[in-house]
């Protein structure tokens, strides 16, 4: 298991946080994912971890990952 963290810019409400949750969710091999709506943080847990792949979920959700 693998766990990543990314600063995501852009969010501001739930929906937001949902969003996120939902696009990174349906990576392949993610199991976890938690977000923190006031630091922009989110920490992905998965086996195995595909950066490129939950970076673009991130993107697809509407969100960009500082950094």
């Amino acid at each position: 298991m693998s766990v990543a963290t990314y600063t995501v810019t852009g969010m501001t409400c739930g929906h937001c946080v949902s969003s996120v949750k939902e696009e990174v969710g349906g990576v392949p091999g993610v199991t976890a994912v938690e977000v923190d709506l006031e630091s922009g943080r989110v920490d992905v847990t998965a086996d195995p971890l595909d950066d490129g792949a939950v970076r673009a979920a991130i993107k697809e959700a509407g969100y960009e990952v500082a950094g």
